[in-house]
């Protein structure tokens, strides 16, 4: 009963990381979208893209890093 929890946990701690596929695809949906209404502003937008991308993978990976911890320490 205590294996099952720990995966039911884990599996739980990984769902993060369809949030995160959809938050990065909204980041650079964005991205495309900005850089086609005006393209002067591109490389400013690209720059805030890749931090959006960056903040957005922060969040994934410590979903799975939560999902690790939760099957291999306790």
């Amino acid at each position: 009963m205590y294996e099952g929890g720990k995966l039911i946990g884990a599996g739980a701690a990984t769902i993060s990381l369809a949030g995160a596929a959809v938050g990065i695809g909204h980041v650079f949906s964005a991205l495309i979208l900005g850089a086609s209404r005006n393209p002067g502003l591109a490389k400013k937008l690209f720059g805030y893209a890749i931090f959006g991308f960056a903040l957005t993978e922060a969040v994934a990976l410590f979903g799975l890093m939560m999902g690790f911890i939760i099957l291999f320490v306790f």
